[in-house]
């Protein structure tokens, strides 16, 4: 059983890292090419569509399996491994606190410039918005390829 969950908990953090490397190399510096007026929608809708069922199952697994798979006691784990899962959720964890505490109220704040004209000019919306946010997924994207990575080294 104990197996099954680090598997589960490596293929769920590796599908989260994933979709977070893509954003980094390839989503956001697409949307950097646009115009501020193309890049404010663009941003607000997929800040609308991606927090659905399927990414907040993912969202929630890469915390759930790791701890669930420290757990269930196993023969034969070593100490190394058991603190390999440990940072590994604890990558997790602060990849979390990053996405809760800093992109979210910066999407967030997105939203409520749409419809607030005092908060001025899209170019003044987007400087307040993009680098930021950029900053904070990039932290966020290493805590979970660190996590991936510690994951899988935690397996052998």
């Amino acid at each position: 059983m104990a197996t099954l969950l680090l598997a589960l908990a490596i293929g769920f953090t590796g599908l989260y890292a994933g979709f977070l490397l893509t954003f980094r190399i390839a989503v956001m510096p697409s949307l950097a090419q646009l115009t501020d007026d193309q890049f404010l929608p663009a941003m607000r809708r997929i800040n609308e569509v991606v927090p659905r069922p399927t990414f907040l199952l993912i969202f929630f697994a890469i915390l759930a399996f790791p701890a669930a798979a420290l757990a269930v006691p196993i023969d034969g784990r070593t100490d190394t491994q058991r603190w390999l899962i440990v940072a590994g959720l604890v990558c997790a964890v602060l990849n979390h606190l990053v996405t809760i505490a800093g992109n979210i109220p910066l999407n967030t704040a997105l939203a409520k410039a749409e419809s607030d004209s005092s908060a001025g000019p899209d170019s003044t919306v987007r400087a307040a918005f993009e680098s930021r946010w950029n900053g904070l997924h990039l932290i966020r994207t290493l805590f979970m390829l660190a996590s991936f990575g510690l994951l899988i080294a935690a397996a052998f």
